[in-house]
């Protein structure tokens, strides 16, 4: 359920690429969105490429040889401008398709996958581009509805324990473990699903940023429903 006030503050609409890369984030928004409705049937190109793992990054010369209805071409050549445009705008974008990600259990107290609400972090000015085309879309939860996982009472005892080093290197050990960029959700937060087909760009946590980090997760995947999402 999505709380309309909280979404407003944090959220910025805009109608075309051009307006998402060229918007600024400022004061309470820190998630831009691109939103569209795209013709085309993803499913298709989903169900044609066989997953040999758990995940893989699709190229464009796997996505021409592919023998596809007109649905499927009007999916494809969405995929592929998609890919140029973020290029284009001097990003790495990648395309994947995700039967589950990697969970972490090396700390069963304090799991630092991406299924957990976290921020994205870089030592240099850059932002975060995702879009889900088929499958569980990715959610967001306001900054205010959320509180920072290291913060907690109970799971800040038991980091001290795992690190048992001296008080001066305590943060320093839990950015170094990345255990800083993760968050809970408070009681009867409002998460937000960034839905099917739209462009987003999320603030991240780097040196010259004016907002908040935008505190983003991956979704539990539906069963046999692998997802097809670009991300950079």
């Amino acid at each position: 359920m999505i709380d309309v006030p909280q979404a407003e503050n944090q959220i910025q609409y805009v109608t075309n690429f051009q307006d998402l890369i060229s918007t600024s984030f400022q004061g309470e928004v820190n998630a831009i969105c691109y939103r569209r409705k795209l013709i085309g049937d993803f499913s298709e190109i989903v169900r044609k490429i066989e997953l040999d793992g758990n995940m893989a990054e699709l190229h464009p010369e796997e996505l021409f040889k592919l023998q596809l209805s007109e649905q499927g071409q009007l999916a494809r050549q969405i995929l592929l401008n998609d890919l140029k445009i973020l290029k284009d705008h001097g990003a790495s974008p990648t395309l994947n398709l995700i039967k589950y990600y990697e969970r972490d259990d090396a700390y069963p107290f304090f799991p630092t996958d991406v299924y957990s609400f976290h921020v994205d972090r870089s030592p240099i000015s850059t932002d975060t581009f995702l879009c889900t085309y088929h499958g569980e879309p990715s959610d967001i939860v306001p900054n205010s509805q959320a509180i920072q996982k290291v913060l907690i009472p109970e799971i800040r005892a038991e980091l001290k324990k795992l690190y048992n080093g001296v008080d001066e290197g305590f943060e320093s050990f839990l950015s170094e473990y990345f255990f800083d960029l993760h968050y809970q959700p408070k009681p009867n937060a409002s998460l937000i699903s960034l839905g099917i087909g739209n462009l987003w760009k999320l603030a991240i946590d780097h040196p010259e940023s004016k907002v908040l980090p935008c505190l983003h997760r991956a979704p539990i995947e539906k069963n046999g429903e692998n997802r097809l999402m670009i991300i950079c």
